[in-house]
């Protein structure tokens, strides 16, 4: 008996077929989209160095925006006025004294020097009294302690009362507070009365009474002679 080899068949493999979606169509630029490509482009070309350049100015001018809010702090502690860089420009000060009568304190240019200190170029104050007459003063050249409110003068001091007594000096130191003043320099005054020459005056009650030291020589007008 012979055994007849089974013939085997093979099934040939099927090529793998490729699943292909919708094929997209990959449609032409309209002119109005390249239109907003180039005017994309052009704008990031002129705002990035802006930027860059804004950057570099406010780290130069770090210094003088610190400057000017130390000026602006000053505003906020009752010293008003336009702010110049480190400077108060038309600065003014408005206070009482202890007995609840105003007083001004103006300024062409305030200076923060420290915490309550203030340099001051032409200061000019002035006080009111009890009875409604007032006092004023004022020179080239000042200094203001906010939190005492003592006032130093110097150069061209002018303090005029307004009866017309005025006098002259070369410093003067001032409390606002108590409307009380001193100087140590020669003081001529000029007045009604006539004139004086002196060493020294001392004023108090807002000008009330002024008392003059050191040798005085007193010229009085012929009214004040009967």
């Amino acid at each position: 008996m012979s055994l007849t080899p089974m013939s085997s068949t093979t099934t040939p493999r099927q090529p793998r077929q490729r699943m292909v979606g919708e094929a997209r169509i990959r449609r032409p630029p309209t002119p109005r989209g390249l239109l907003r490509r180039r005017l994309l482009i052009t704008t990031t070309k002129f705002i990035l160095p802006m930027i860059g350049l804004a950057l570099l100015a406010t780290i130069a001018l770090w210094p003088e925006l610190d400057r000017a809010n130390n000026a602006a702090r000053i505003a906020l502690r009752q010293l008003a006025g336009e702010v110049d860089g480190g400077q108060v420009i038309d600065a003014h000060y408005h206070g009482v004294d202890d007995q609840g009568r105003p007083y001004t304190l103006t300024a062409a240019t305030a200076t923060q020097d420290g915490p309550a200190k203030f340099n001051l170029t032409q200061p000019y104050g002035d006080m009111s009294l009890q009875n409604g007459t007032w006092v004023s003063m004022k020179s080239q050249i000042g200094v203001f302690i906010e939190h005492t409110n003592l006032l130093d003068m110097w150069k061209d001091v002018v303090l005029y009362r307004d009866d017309g007594t005025t006098l002259y000096t070369q410093s003067m130191s001032m409390d606002l507070k108590n409307g009380a003043a001193a100087g140590s320099q020669p003081v001529h005054a000029e007045g009604p009365f006539g004139t004086l020459d002196a060493q020294g005056f001392a004023l108090v009650d807002k000008g009330a009474v002024i008392q003059f030291t050191g040798p005085s020589r007193l010229v009085l007008n012929e009214t004040n002679k009967k």
